[in-house]
């Protein structure tokens, strides 16, 4: 596993002082890795086609930089593991590192063919794998094909990855994680600094007590297991709660000094230059609205619409931003840029703003975690207006209907930037206040039981719901859209035949409608029992599904996600025959609580009208494990209910 670090580059004792290579070196390991012997092979009893005999992670922090050295023993006990060795890689940022390719060969029968053969049969890729999704990183990809791989060999490979990131200033992290399948022959993690060196470490649930001892100046922390088995994270549960067997070492003392390091970085970028447009932008910015919070959004559109997103990841792009003119003149820039430029803009406009850094989707647990800048993946502003808080992301596309419109960031915890240092500030997430999706069906069914029911469909969309349906049908041309949308619908609504679509944007009220309209056919059935006839409405139920339940094993009694935040509403309405008279319905009617979401239904006549309504709204991000039982219960319940329009005998 290569481990991504914001660590600084320790030279092996072999390797040159030089600070980029676009290209392996080959040769031994440093003098400071303990080499290891080939361990014994797991039982194949009951594993996997392709098993880990060995999973070896060595890394050294030292004053002028950190390495980290990798090794892998693979064990091909079936043929349906042979597929999975067409090549191994190794991926580094010529930047910022160094690769230094140690082993790659075949052991068989006792016997070593050497794959390696000093990088003669390398093949070195700029390959870019996130280019669809706008991303420039830069990083090179080591592969060297495997050849004459047969049941029973074994694959072992080594290399050593050196980084020194200036941006850090000194400071080192490393993050190990169990991830194996199965059994390992032999596992080991081997962390050392010099004792001089102030250092954290905590292991997760799993993982194990590592010794820590001194050798010749060196603190060394070992964690050494044979035949060692990686935990299995427990289904449904929260992000904190899956992390085990996970080692962090950091050197950071606190999330403070991640914040101190970061500010300058951002605080220079966001300086406009003399004579900038961007000021312009601003003045006209100002010119056009008067209230603070009209200024902040119109200086968030700007940066949404105006500047497409394009992620530079080359050289110091990772962590440093372009400066806020580059950016306005390029029209493109990544989280970095858009942030600087939207802050320039309110620093213009005399609103109180700063970057604040966030994990897309790994802030679950951040507070319990060591600090390190490799934590975060993206960066944002927080603003301050009227004494509350807005966070406001460039990044985003289609935002409209106000400030306040914006949900909170689901991201847990963000660091603000600042030049004394922040430490976390938690996000507060609440619940939605109205629905995102209301989904609507009308069916006219006055004509008669036996005639064809014109049917009405309406899909209303609010916030990110409402902007992704309007971003699709801006890009689409419109028949290829009715199309898409008529296939879709004709999935799960068989039963009504589509013959118009249409669509409207509502970018005041930041919503978005769909209608769509029809025939139905409105199935009345024989209720023999009854002796009427009866039409049970498709598709009902809550649309919530039941949690899974848990093998034993670690966190198994850890708290089961919700699906948060969620608000839909669904309502089906027939228009009945003969103004209604004598019709009854069945249908659930109330309010309750069923595993962490709020369920209201309605099942009602109102004159010639038959209405069903369910709204799902979820209340907290998770729910206490000893409620599942009772939760699944509801839920499945609530997925039994059944919606009937009964006709007078």
């Amino acid at each position: 596993m290569y481990r991504t670090t914001l660590v600084a580059i320790a030279a092996a004792a072999w390797f040159s002082p030089a600070l980029a290579a676009d290209r392996p070196s080959f040769g031994p390991p440093a003098a400071w890795v303990a080499v290891a012997e080939i361990p014994q092979t797991p039982p194949e009893d009951g594993g996997a086609a392709v098993q880990v005999v060995l999973d070896d992670n060595q890394t050294r922090f030292s004053s002028d930089g950190d390495s980290y050295y990798n090794r892998r023993i693979y064990r091909v006990t079936r043929s349906e593991g042979l597929t999975g060795f067409q090549s191994r890689n190794v991926t580094w940022d010529p930047a910022v590192e160094q690769v230094a390719w140690h082993t790659l060969r075949i052991v068989r029968d006792g016997k070593t063919i050497d794959l390696l053969k000093g990088g003669k049969d390398l093949l070195v890729l700029r390959r870019e794998t996130n280019l669809e999704r706008a991303m420039l990183d830069g990083r090179l990809t080591a592969s060297r094909q495997i050849e004459g791989l047969q049941v029973g060999d074994l694959v072992d490979m080594a290399w050593t990855i050196t980084r020194r990131d200036p941006i850090v200033e000194g400071h080192s992290y490393d993050y190990e994680r169990m991830q194996f399948p199965g059994a390992a022959g032999r596992y080991r993690v081997r962390v050392s600094w010099p004792q001089d060196k102030a250092v954290r470490w905590q292991g997760t649930e799993g993982f194990g007590e590592p010794k820590v001892a001194s050798q010749g100046g060196w603190t060394v922390l070992e964690r050494d297991q044979a035949l060692a088995t990686a935990p299995k994270p427990p289904l449904g549960a929260p992000l904190r709660f899956q992390r085990l067997g996970d080692l962090e070492v950091s050197s950071y003392a606190a999330w403070g000094e991640v914040s101190r390091i970061m500010h300058p970085h951002f605080a220079k970028a966001a300086t406009l230059g003399p004579g900038s447009d961007v000021k312009a932008q601003a003045a006209a910015i100002a010119a056009a609205h008067k209230e603070p919070k009209d200024r902040a959004f119109a200086a968030l559109q700007l940066v949404e619409d105006q500047t497409r997103y394009l992620f530079l990841g080359m050289g110091e792009g990772g962590y440093v931003p372009a400066t806020a003119d580059e950016t306005w003149q390029r029209r493109f820039g990544d989280c970095k840029g858009k942030t600087v430029l939207l802050l320039a803009l309110l620093k213009e406009l005399g609103i109180e703003a700063e970057p604040a850094l966030v994990s897309l989707g790994g802030g679950d647990g951040m507070d319990e975690r060591l600090p390190s800048l490799s934590a975060f993946n993206h960066v944002l502003v927080r603003a301050v207006i009227g004494g509350k808080t807005y966070w406001l992301d460039g990044t985003r596309t289609g935002d409209r209907g106000g400030i306040d419109t914006l949900p909170a960031p689901g991201w847990r915890w963000a660091l603000p930037l600042r030049a004394d240092g922040a430490e976390l500030e938690r996000v507060v997430e609440p619940p939605p206040s109205r629905p995102q999706i209301v989904a609507e069906i009308h069916l006219d069914a006055s004509k008669g039981l036996s005639e064809a029911a014109p049917a009405r469909v309406e899909l209303r969309m609010h916030g990110d719901a409402a902007a992704g349906f309007r971003q699709v049908a801006a890009r689409a041309p419109k028949a290829d859209l009715e199309r898409t949308f008529r296939q879709a619908f004709s999935a799960s609504y068989s039963w009504i035949a589509l013959d118009s679509v249409r669509w409207d944007s509502q970018p005041g009220d930041n919503s978005f409608t769909l209608v769509m309209t029809g025939t139905a056919e409105v199935d009345w059935r024989e209720n023999p029992d009854l002796g009427v006839r009866e039409f049970r409405l498709p598709g009902t139920g809550g649309g919530v599904t039941a949690y899974p339940r848990r093998e034993p094993g670690p966190n198994r009694d850890a708290p089961y996600a919700v699906a948060y935040p969620t608000f839909r509403e669904s309502v089906t309405e027939v228009v009945l025959p003969g103004g209604g008279r004598g019709f009854t319905i069945r249908g659930p009617n109330g309010e309750q609580t069923i595993g962490g979401y709020e369920v209201r239904q309605s099942s009602l006549i109102e004159g010639e009208v038959a209405r069903f309504s369910t709204q799902v709204r979820a209340m907290a991000p998770e729910i206490p494990a000893a409620d599942i039982e009772a939760a699944n219960r509801g839920l499945r319940a609530l997925a039994a209910q059944e919606y009937f329009v009964r006709a007078p005998k």
